[in-house]
């Protein structure tokens, strides 16, 4: 892999692809895998969706009655989440941020979700996810549930996460009872459904960390 920083701009990545169904990981909704967790595995009410592109996870939190705040840096995503919130009359606390960087007030969460972040961060490099990753015992509150869904590295397109970067990113003594279970991370282009190896990491902020 190169050294070099990977530098996209995704504003332009969604006013590119607004005619022809979003970019790849725009699938209509929540990852598959996700959405088996949202029913019954969810601590509320407040609700943290980092990365959350056009809003289908956040929105599909909201419905379930949760206090759903949701970040991308791409402020075209953000407007495009907005607009489908406002259409099914749902509540969305929707900011641009940078996942590096962030600010939020309403911090720490009862539950945060990472829908295709963290493996975006390790292929931008410049330790954006080292610094995403040292950010996020500050945003959930103890005994917080996180959810971290990502494409393997073993995809074999030369970037994503592999199992010890997420055993090393959840470690004790800040987060406890790790749990990685390799899934299928659906995407789309041209039309096409494809199927990317993945990994969704559950664990708990720890309460005595």
């Amino acid at each position: 892999m190169s050294d070099e920083p990977y530098d996209v701009d995704y504003d332009e990545v969604y006013r590119d692809t607004a005619g022809s169904g979003g970019p790849p990981w725009d699938i209509g909704g929540p990852q598959p895998a996700l959405a088996a967790v949202l029913d019954g595995a969810v601590r509320g009410p407040k609700v943290l969706d980092i990365g959350c592109g056009a809003g289908d996870l956040a929105i599909a939190l909201a419905r379930r009655g949760h206090q759903v705040t949701a970040v991308d840096i791409s402020r075209v995503a953000i407007d495009q989440a907005r607009a489908k919130a406002a259409g099914e009359g749902l509540t969305v606390h929707f900011e641009v941020q940078d996942a590096t960087r962030l600010s939020l007030p309403s911090a720490p969460f009862d539950s945060i979700f990472d829908s295709g972040l963290l493996h975006s961060l390790v292929r931008r490099g410049g330790g954006a996810a080292d610094a995403y990753l040292a950010a996020l015992p500050g945003l959930a509150a103890p005994g917080a549930t996180v959810f971290v869904l990502a494409v393997s590295l073993a995809d074999g397109q030369g970037w994503g996460v592999t199992e010890d970067l997420l055993r090393a990113g959840f470690a004790e003594p800040e987060w406890t009872g790790t749990e990685i279970e390799e899934i299928q991370v659906a995407a789309e282009t041209d039309g096409r459904r494809l199927s990317l190896p993945g990994f969704l990491l559950r664990t708990v902020r720890a309460s005595g960390a």
